[in-house]
């Protein structure tokens, strides 16, 4: 799963700032506490797929979601139904644990991508803007809690 990773952050052209490791990814799906969770998927024996992803909440629902913060599929196994069935195993996962939703951002200028959510029947989210707060602002903010 950590080479998907990494082969996700080279297809959204950002492989340097992919620095997962197996020993962390390991211990964030199977320490003591695991917090992040994920669903493979084969073909012809080799994992060639994966949906990695976490529990949010929904304030207004008062219920819990997933977020779906990886999906997947190597070049090669695109159009077998690997995504699809990835991506509905979450559903599955939603409905079973009555949550409320599954989540995901996509980078505006991944077309393909796109066309496939909306296949599903997902819908953007258009209105809201995603931010981000890393690095040393991170580090500067919290400097400053008390």
């Amino acid at each position: 799963m950590v080479g998907l990773v990494h082969d996700l952050a080279e297809y959204e052209k950002a492989p340097q700032a992919c620095t997962l490791t197996e020993a962390q990814l390991s211990a964030a799906l199977f320490g003591p506490s695991p917090a992040v969770f994920a669903h493979v998927a084969e073909h012809e024996g080799e994992v060639v797929g994966c949906a990695i992803w976490f529990l949010n909440y929904s304030t207004w629902d008062g219920v819990h979601g997933i977020y779906l913060e990886d999906l997947y599929v190597r070049p090669e196994a695109r159009g077998t139904g690997l995504g699809r069935a990835l991506v509905a195993a979450l559903a599955a996962e939603a409905v079973t644990h009555g949550y409320s939703r599954v989540s995901w951002s996509v980078l505006t200028w991944n077309t393909p991508s796109i066309e496939f959510y909306r296949s599903l029947g997902a819908t953007a989210q258009d209105e809201w803007t995603g931010y981000r707060l890393a690095g040393k602002e991170l580090s500067a903010l919290a400097a400053s809690a008390r």
